[in-house]
């Protein structure tokens, strides 16, 4: 099949970084995969043209895209057209329908949209679902990444339940780093193992590091280090938050690393503090590599891959002195990492592709 896979850009972050699996294993299996973007950048662009083409609408409003979407399908003619993330995924199946091209429009959402966009406003709820109602309805199918999202999806759209199914985002192992760069993340912890913890993800307010900031200055150990492994727009704020809280010498920034595994290796925990996810990419990849997990049992994706705390704690959202307690249990206590790998396969990029081939073949 020639598959194109339509994303806003390629940005590191989580939906991002999950295509690029996606197509990778697309490509193994002998299909042919584009990736359309509404602007070619973004940390992963030179990484997707590395392996695929690339096609730039060149579009700086959305409102543009479902002409230059158009114009794109009746040109390249691709089997199926793969949108991701609101509102590409509702804007994806009108442009099929505008460009005269038959193909397979199958859209996913990886978030919830409920609370992602909970602040913006009456109006701006009512488009939301107005426009999932109608662009879902188009589509051969939707996608939820959780049992979570798929009843936040319908819930707000008004199509039945039934019409989503679940396929979690596939999560690779990547190889095993260089002796080179872990002796580099060796070194940037600045401490021996038994207090490093560690958080992986864009400095955004869904990620509340604010809380994870708060949690662990209670922790009142001197040894112990906070390694934050991403950037964003709330970097500058949480540099300021770490020094009234007395810990800024015992925060570690880090900054974006295309491949974080280095960092899973070295530590000790991990945590995860949102205030809600999809479904919680780097939880998966904390696993991967044998690393404990602490999380905030957030709307949703932890509690399903976290099996509802068999394979790690989970701590209600906003609770500081929950999140700081369970991080010193865990930090105190033995792992086996080989348990929390064999649970993280469950994931796997043959998996996922499997389910969507399936999804699109179907009559």
């Amino acid at each position: 099949m020639n598959i194109a896979m339509l994303l806003p850009d390629l940005r590191g972050g989580g939906v991002e970084r999950v295509r690029l699996v996606l197509a990778k294993e697309f490509s193994q299996q002998g299909h042919r995969v584009e990736f359309v973007l509404l602007q070619a950048r973004g940390e992963l662009l030179a990484e997707a043209e590395a392996h695929f083409v690339v096609h730039d609408l060149a579009c700086e409003r959305i409102r543009y895209l479902p002409l230059a979407l158009a114009r794109y399908l009746k040109y390249r003619r691709p089997d199926a057209l793969l949108a991701a993330m609101w509102p590409m995924t509702v804007l994806a199946p009108l442009a099929a329908r505008l460009s005269g091209h038959t193909c397979s429009v199958l859209v996913s959402e990886h978030n919830t949209l409920s609370e992602q966009y909970k602040s913006w406003g009456r109006m701006h709820r009512g488009i939301l679902r107005l426009s999932m109602a109608g662009g879902y309805r188009l589509a051969k199918a939707c996608v939820a990444v959780s049992e979570g999202v798929s009843y936040d999806l319908a819930t707000l759209s008004g199509v039945k339940k039934k019409c989503f199914s679940v396929i979690n985002n596939p999560i690779p192992q990547r190889p095993m780093p260089s002796q080179k760069n872990l002796s580099e993340a060796e070194s940037l912890w600045g401490v021996p193992s038994g207090g490093r913890i560690l958080s992986v993800g864009s400095l955004k307010a869904q990620k509340n590091h604010d809380l994870l900031l708060r949690s662990f200055a209670q922790i009142k150990n001197s040894g112990a280090r906070l390694m934050l492994v991403g950037d964003g727009s709330e970097e500058g704020r949480l540099r300021l938050l770490s020094r009234e809280l007395g810990i800024v010498n015992q925060v570690i920034f880090a900054g974006f690393h295309r491949d974080p595994t280095c960092f899973y290796l070295t530590a000790d925990l991990f945590v995860l503090s949102s205030c809600y996810e999809g479904f919680g990419n780097v939880i998966v990849e904390a696993l991967l590599n044998g690393t404990p997990v602490v999380s905030t049992n957030c709307p949703f994706g932890p509690a399903e891959i976290l099996r509802n705390g068999e394979y790690g704690i989970l701590v209600p959202v906003n609770d500081e002195a929950a999140l700081t307690a369970a991080m010193k249990v865990s930090l105190a206590s033995d792992h086996d990492s080989q348990r929390l790998m064999t649970r993280a396969k469950s994931f796997s990029p043959a998996e996922a592709a499997k389910n969507y081939l399936e999804l699109l073949i179907r009559k």
